[in-house]
Parts: C-alpha cells; structure tokens; sequence
C-alpha cells in the first residue's frame, strides 16, 4: 500500500514536480496528493456560492470550499511536506502546518534558513526541516524502504 503525502505550501515554484520526480525515479511506493494549485481557480472556488461585490466575502467563501478539500485530503495522509517560499507569505500553510499538530499527522517543513525564525514554532513541531527537494526526497526514501 502507498504511503499518502500531502503536499502544501508555495504555488509558485515547481517543488512539488521536483518531489514527485525525485521519488519517481527512486520507485517510492508513495501517492502525492495536493491542494489546488491553481491560483485563479483557488480564489474563484467560493464563486459557485454567489457572486460578491466585497472581496472579504468572496475571499471567505473561497477560503471555506477550500478547506474543505485541505481538511478531507490532509486527514487522508500518512504525512505531510509543506513548502513556504521566501517571496509571499503562506498563512495557508501555516494553518496546514497547526492542522497536522492538531490531528497528530506528522509533517516536515521546507524553507530557506532565512526565515527560520518567523517559522520557529512551525520547525518545533515538525518531524525535520527540510532545505531542498532533494533532502526531501532522501527522507521519503528513508520513510518508505528503511
């Protein structure tokens, strides 16, 4: 059976394709599952709800469709990655991050060592803090084959 990841964070580097052909190319009995990267469609999901003249509104819609896929589809992983990037702020995974503690998913972080401190409480609970892909991707293999 494979192992389910869960991977979240940053939409706007390929992290997530370097992941899935690191553990490609290592035969990694694992299943990568993901929050909708689309960025356009992610902040239109709440749209089918009813269209919003405030953006608060449409924002919380949108929000509230989305967690809905992140809740089911985290609480569904074995364990989760989750990627912040140094260009935009992801409060998004940081709350993933708190939703793992919270259901006791274990998750490893994956950021530069430039923001370790505003990350500190995130790092103290995961499982590793990660730099590259590449650690990433040995820790999967480790995970999976011993």
């Amino acid at each position: 059976m494979d192992t389910v990841v869960y991977l979240s964070g940053e939409i706007h580097t390929d992290w997530r394709e370097r992941i899935k052909k690191g553990a490609e190319a290592c035969d990694l009995p694992i299943t990568f599952i993901s929050a909708v990267t689309d960025h356009e469609a992610s902040d239109a999901v709440g749209d089918v709800l009813g269209q919003e003249t405030n953006s608060f509104w449409r924002d919380h819609k949108s929000a509230k469709v989305n967690s809905l896929r992140t809740k089911t589809l985290i609480g569904k992983s074995d364990f989760a990655i989750i990627r912040f990037g140094d260009q935009y702020k992801q409060w998004n995974a940081a709350f993933d991050a708190g939703f793992c503690a919270a259901l006791g998913i274990p998750y490893i972080t994956l950021h530069d060592e430039k923001i370790i401190h505003p990350l500190k409480e995130v790092d103290a609970a995961a499982m590793a803090w990660s730099q590259t892909t590449d650690q990433v991707v040995e820790i999967l293999k480790y995970v999976t084959q011993g």
